[in-house]
C-alpha cells in the first residue's frame, strides 16, 4: 500500500517508519528538516514542506496514495488546516489525529470519520490496523511475533477449527473467540456484550462477527488476515 504521513513526531515517524518495514510505500512529510533528516532512509521518501500550503501538497502523488494521515500534534491549528485541505482535495482515505475531545469534534465537523488517539493508541498498534484486514486489536510481543484480534474473515464463517487448520495450513494459532451474547440485566431486559469464549475446541464453529484472537509470526499473520 502507499502512504503519505504529515508530520513525523514521535507518533508520526514511528507509525511511518513501521509502515514502511512492513512492505509499504511510505511519504513522510514534515516542516523541520531535522525530522526529515533523521528519517530519509528509514522511508521510502521524505519530504521537507509546510504542509499548510495547499498549493504545496496539491504536488504530493495523492491519486496514487491510499491512505493519507495527518499526524500533526503539536500545532491543533495546523492540524485542523491540513487535514481541510486533503479533504478538499478528495483523497482516497483520510485519517488525522486528535489531541483532545473538542480536537476531535472539529475535525468530525469538517467530515473526517477515522481519527487516531496516540495518547491510547501505539503506532505498532495503527500499522497493524492499516495493513491487516479486519483487524481489531493487537499486542506486539516483539519485532516478530504478534497477538491480533481480528473480525473472522468471510471464508471461514460457518467452518469449524478443525476445518480451518489454523496452525496447518496458515502457521497461526488460535488463542480464543470473542463473541456477542445475550446477557440478562438485574431489570430482566436482555443486552448484548462481547464474551471471551475460552479456549476452543477443533469443533468450535465460527459464527458471524466473532473476533478470533491468534497469534503467530508478523509475516503469517498479515497473510492470513489479507488473504483473499
Amino acid at each position: 500500500m502507499k502512504f503519505i504521513i504529515i508530520g513525523l513526531g514521535n507518533f508520526g515517524g514511528s507509525l511511518a517508519e513501521k509502515l514502511t518495514q512492513q512492505g509499504n510505500e511510505v511519504i513522510g512529510v514534515d516542516n523541520k528538516s531535522e525530522r526529515v533528516s533523521s528519517l530519509k532512509d528509514k522511508l521510502s521518501h521524505t519530504i521537507c514542506m509546510n504542509a499548510t500550503d495547499q498549493s504545496a501538497i496539491e504536488h504530493l502523488p495523492l491519486r496514487n496514495t491510499d491512505i493519507v494521515m495527518v499526524c500533526i500534534g503539536e500545532d491543533e491549528g495546523a492540524n485542523i488546516m491540513v487535514t481541510a485541505h486533503f479533504k478538499n482535495l478528495g483523497v482516497k482515505r483520510l485519517i488525522s489525529r486528535a489531541i483532545n475531545p473538542l480536537h476531535e469534534s472539529v475535525l468530525k465537523a469538517i467530515g473526517v470519520n477515522e481519527i487516531v488517539r496516540p495518547e491510547e493508541e501505539s503506532a505498532e498498534r495503527w500499522s497493524k490496523k492499516l495493513c491487516l484486514k479486519g483487524v481489531i486489536d493487537s499486542f506486539e510481543l516483539n519485532k516478530n511475533y504478534s497477538i491480533v484480534e481480528i473480525v473472522v474473515p468471510e471464508q471461514y464463517i460457518g467452518k469449524s477449527i478443525e476445518t480451518i487448520k489454523f496452525r496447518e495450513l496458515h502457521n497461526v494459532v488460535i488463542l480464543t473467540i470473542i463473541r456477542d451474547v445475550n446477557e440478562s440485566t438485574f431489570l430482566g431486559k436482555t443486552k448484548i456484550v462481547s464474551s471471551v469464549q475460552g479456549i476452543p475446541s477443533p469443533s468450535t464453529v465460527l459464527f458471524p462477527n466473532d473476533i478470533i484472537v491468534i497469534y503467530g509470526a508478523n509475516e503469517d499473520l498479515q497473510k492470513f488476515a489479507n488473504q483473499d
